[in-house]
């Protein structure tokens, strides 16, 4: 067999629906059988969905997803599939089955169980111990999942020494920016110095605060990429490796052979799968694909538009509903969720005050007109009026403050959760990055929500994605008024976030440098920040940790995200400075 066809399905699974997800993997089992793949990788956990988290304590569930495996091995009947899914014996193990013409032919146990960030493996799974390599024809194929290639001296590197050719590397990678080029860098290295196929497969789709964004890559034993998937779609990518040609480079480089490098806990063992029959002479042409990657701003809208798909539609709901102010962060939520759900799918309801200008009220109307979707208009002033009565005798004697302020926003929180209870429309709040990380949020006002779409963008990425939305398909979206003018609550005669906030490109700079890579009071200061605003943020993030704790789930785009990435405890003594 001088050539190997290898598919590799990125798939779309939902946690926990066992059927669903198997007859996902049945339909491209069949498409890449049709297309002559010798071979079809499934994502990691592909049968359960990624992550299962505490499902993976209820044997019922364990179980039920093990009878599922069984059933789909039966199913590949002239093809060799490898799956992700769960298995027990006396534990669980995060693993992948390699079957073939009906049987199973052997499994795989992952051995790096990450328990950083958003992982906690940990916690759910035992980690393997051995490295089988599988026979697939005349081609020697080493299977491993995720965290295990990013060791260079683990499983890749032991099932190569066990003579593997080609390495099959299932994932569920969480998206973040930046992270695409960083995997095709670290993925061509480890074929290069292994000389080896690296296949690289990635789950897409949205669960609760992740995004998986595909992009899976097949790389050559140079470390050429020679086949890329698309980003945030479900795919079938399928190349034609030739083993010839990497039976050639290897005779021309004899340090391979210079020695073993091997670790204690870890036994490199060779299995032999049999195929039944190779079928080079009837394999349909392959038909060129080439898939460039998203530049960076269109990446971030594509992981915010399917996020909200998903959680949307995953969790059950028809339609969405949004609070619009005429300003920039919610007309970025409707704009995303229009594209998301589709504009039908979308509600837009503005709830001026006597401090809301009639431009904003315009502003939202235009944006709903921009987009195609619904709109409403419900004023607060009388609830408004009325609750001020009420408060009239115990607020006797004091100033106005952020209570009278907030107040407005938990009206709106109330006209807008009374409509999702009447409708069974589910509510997409509108606070950004930078706002929750400062605590310029209302808790049960305009945190009062189901999703949170933009709570991990900064604000100034509110405005480039908003200015690429516009971009796309050469019309204008969100008003060109709504970009322009400054940013405020409205909450009070005049008011602007710079009142209370340092400006966003002072102060998402500072923000990253805190929250995502940790720096200290001293480093801040000699990266150049101003003493003033880094004390600011250090207070205000650190004392509205028990804000953010109550905040819905949202898309995770940065690589530390609040939530889930970042977890701090909310009574803190601790003092940055």
């Amino acid at each position: 067999m001088n050539e190997l066809r290898v598919a590799l399905a990125q798939t779309n699974s939902t946690v926990g629906d066992l059927t669903g997800n198997a007859a996902k993997i049945l339909h491209y089992m069949e498409k890449a059988k049709a297309l002559g793949a010798d071979l079809v990788a499934f994502p990691e956990l592909a049968l359960t969905g990624y992550p299962p988290e505490d499902l993976l304590l209820k044997p019922q569930f364990v179980a039920e997803s093990k009878a599922t495996l069984h059933k789909l091995v039966k199913a590949t009947q002239g093809i060799t599939a490898i799956i992700g899914f769960v298995d027990s014996d006396t534990d669980i193990y995060n693993a992948a089955a390699i079957a073939s013409n009906g049987s199973l032919a052997g499994v795989y146990h992952k051995i790096y169980l990450p328990n950083y960030g958003v992982f906690d493996e940990d916690r759910y799974f035992k980690a393997g111990n051995e490295c089988p390599v599988f026979t697939v024809g005349d081609s020697r194929i080493g299977v491993n999942i995720c965290e295990d290639i990013w060791h260079a001296l683990g499983p890749i590197t032991l099932q190569k020494d066990a003579g593997a050719q080609v390495i099959i590397n299932i994932n569920g990678s969480p998206y973040d920016s930046g992270k695409l080029s960083f995997r095709e860098r670290f993925l061509a290295t480890r074929a290069r110095d292994n000389e080896i196929y690296v296949c690289y497969l990635n789950l897409i789709g949205g669960q609760d605060e992740l995004v998986f964004d595909g992009a899976s890559m097949i790389f050559d034993p140079q470390g050429t990429l020679i086949a890329r998937g698309k980003q945030f779609e479900e795919d079938l990518i399928i190349a034609d490796l030739d083993m010839r040609s990497l039976l050639r480079h290897r005779l021309h480089n004899p340090l391979r052979r210079k020695g073993r490098v091997a670790e204690p806990a870890i036994a490199a063992r060779a299995t032999t799968l049999e195929v039944s029959a190779p079928r080079p002479e009837s394999r349909p042409p392959l038909s060129p694909k080439h898939v460039d990657p998203l530049g960076p701003d269109a990446e971030v809208y594509a992981a915010l538009v399917l996020g909200t798909h998903d959680y949307v539609r995953k969790t059950g709901f028809d339609r969405v509903l949004i609070g619009l102010s005429g300003g920039i962060d919610s007309s970025l939520v409707a704009a995303v969720a229009a594209d998301a759900l589709g504009p039908e799918s979308v509600v837009g309801i503005a709830m001026p005050s006597r401090y809301n200008a009639p431009e904003s009220l315009a502003d939202a109307q235009l944006l709903a007109t921009n987009l195609g979707i619904e709109f409403h208009s419900i004023p607060i002033e009388d609830i408004f009026k009325a609750s001020l009565g009420t408060l009239d005798q115990l607020f006797a004697g004091t100033e106005p403050n952020v209570a009278e302020e907030n107040l407005q926003a938990r009206i709106r929180g109330n006209i807008l959760m009374a409509l999702s209870n009447k409708f069974g429309w589910l509510v997409l709040t509108t606070g950004n990055k930078s706002e929750m990380a400062m605590g310029y949020a209302t808790l049960y006002g305009d945190m009062a929500g189901g999703f949170a779409v933009i709570k991990d963008v900064p604000k100034t990425l509110v405005y480039q994605l908003s200015a690429y939305r516009n971009s796309i398909d050469g019309r204008e979206a969100i008003p060109a008024t709504v970009m322009e003018k400054p940013p405020t609550a409205e909450l009070r005669p005049n008011q602007k976030d710079e009142d209370s906030l340092p400006p966003y490109p002072v102060l998402d700079p500072v923000l990253k440098a805190y929250v995502e890579e940790d720096r200290s009071f001293d480093e801040m200061l000699r990266m150049g920040f101003d003493e003033t605003v880094v004390k600011q943020v250090i207070s205000g993030v650190d004392r509205n940790e028990y804000k953010r704790r109550q905040a819905p789930p949202g898309v995770k785009i940065t690589p530390r995200a609040f939530g889930r990435d970042r977890r701090f405890p909310i009574i803190n003594g601790f003092k940055a400075f």
